[in-house]
């Protein structure tokens, strides 16, 4: 017998073509404000970067002439280009906005795919300021929609954005929920993308997999809106993501309360670029070593208790000898090494010269990690960290954080 129930992608779509910018709340036009000018600043930053640099001369050769801006260029390219153009630099710095419940996530990687398909339908700033609303809603809603989040299943975060970036584009496109239903089928059917870039050494991709995944929603857009089709089922049917990824899922998270209230006034913003479980434990030695005014040469071992995935994630061996960029903002030994010598930890410790300066190196052994069972249980309500700081002297320090800075 044919299937008659409605699939999930159906209201999501509804909902998403027919948000209109007078239904937003006052605070959430206030965050997505604030979040443009966040990412609009972390992609000035990112434009300097290697990984930025290396894309655009790739896109240099291969993208298409266009509408859509490519920030710090002066350049238009084809929507689809620009936008990978544009998230990367967003990301690069690990710098944009963070969101951690289930599963983690950088919403704000999706305002590249607003922002190049309001360019090419004559979109005005409220409709850009809707679908920042519209991305960090949906996004957010999936970070806390899988029990456990597919992070712990060995999938990446991004896996989520190929759901959602179709979404706001299909929006910024005044597609018909149709149209924006097939573009969700289509982006998210194809692009789920494996724990592995962020799992020991870290690359370039560890930066990246987001901005494709915004990439593909914007191409699936762009398919859906000449007819193309994809499966309407790519959540909770037949081989979709529930069935694939584990059937531990509440997907009333999904579409429960739409418009209600607005998941991005909960959204966090960074204070350090570097991993989000990092920045508990970052506030807490910086606090500790200002006030004490401790020395490197006075700290003998710095005992950080935390989450499982934290050091399973950031104090694995490879997280004790970073060569790269994308390995020592992902190392929780690194960044506390950092943190001790400097006093800081802003973009200037993740130039190659300072991950190599003995300094900075000669501190990552005494830092010790180890997960805390009494943190899991509180564990995303609040982000607590317990840094204890052992002096040669025989002193300890202790911090207990519940927030870092920035959120």
């Amino acid at each position: 017998m044919p299937e008659t129930t409605e699939k999930i992608t159906a209201p999501m779509a509804r909902w998403a073509a027919t948000l209109a910018y007078s239904d937003l709340s006052p605070a959430a036009v206030g965050e997505a404000k604030r979040f443009l000018l966040d990412s609009l600043g972390c992609a000035l930053g990112g434009y300097l970067q290697r990984d930025v640099k290396i894309a655009l001369a790739v896109l240099d050769e291969t993208a298409g002439r266009g509408p859509a801006t490519v920030i710090g260029t002066g350049k238009r390219l084809d929507p689809v280009s620009a936008s990978l153009a544009n998230a990367l630099m967003v990301r690069v710095m690990d710098y944009n906005d963070i969101y951690w419940k289930q599963d983690p996530s950088h919403p704000s990687d999706i305002i590249p795919a607003a922002i190049a398909c309001c360019e090419r339908a004559g979109g005005d700033g409220r409709e850009l300021i809707v679908g920042i609303a519209l991305g960090h809603e949906f996004e957010q809603r999936l970070c806390e929609a899988a029990f456990p989040g597919i992070r712990e299943r060995g999938w990446h975060h991004a896996t989520l954005t190929a759901f959602v970036s179709p979404i706001v584009a299909g929006r910024a496109l005044h597609l018909p929920w149709e149209q924006i239903q097939h573009a969700i089928g289509i982006s998210a059917s194809h692009h789920a993308t494996l724990g592995a870039v962020t799992a020991g050494k870290l690359t370039m991709m560890k930066n990246t997999v987001d901005p494709m995944a915004t990439q593909s929603g914007v191409l699936a857009a762009l398919l859906a809106e000449r007819g193309y089709t994809g499966p309407e089922h790519v959540i909770d049917g037949k081989e979709g993501l529930v069935r694939c990824l584990g059937p531990d899922w509440k997907l009333d998270v999904l579409t429960e309360g739409l418009g209600a209230s607005w998941r991005i006034t909960q959204c966090g913003m960074k204070a350090f670029p570097t991993e989000a479980l990092t920045h508990a434990p970052i506030s807490a030695v910086l606090d500790l070593v200002n006030e004490h005014n401790l020395a490197p040469h006075q700290i003998t071992k710095v005992h950080i208790r935390s989450l499982a995935r934290a050091a399973d994630i950031l104090a694995d061996p490879s997280k004790y000898d970073p060569r790269s960029k994308e390995t020592a903002d992902h190392s929780l030994p690194y960044v506390i090494a950092a943190a001790i010598v400097d006093r800081q930890v802003t973009p200037q410790q993740f130039t190659e010269a300072k991950i190599n300066d003995p300094a900075i190196r000669a501190q990552l052994r005494k830092v010790e990690v180890v997960a805390d069972a009494e943190i899991e249980k509180v564990f995303p309500v609040l982000q607590r960290v317990v840094v204890t700081i052992h002096t040669a002297g025989g002193q300890q320090f202790t911090r207990q954080l519940d927030y870092p800075k920035g959120d």
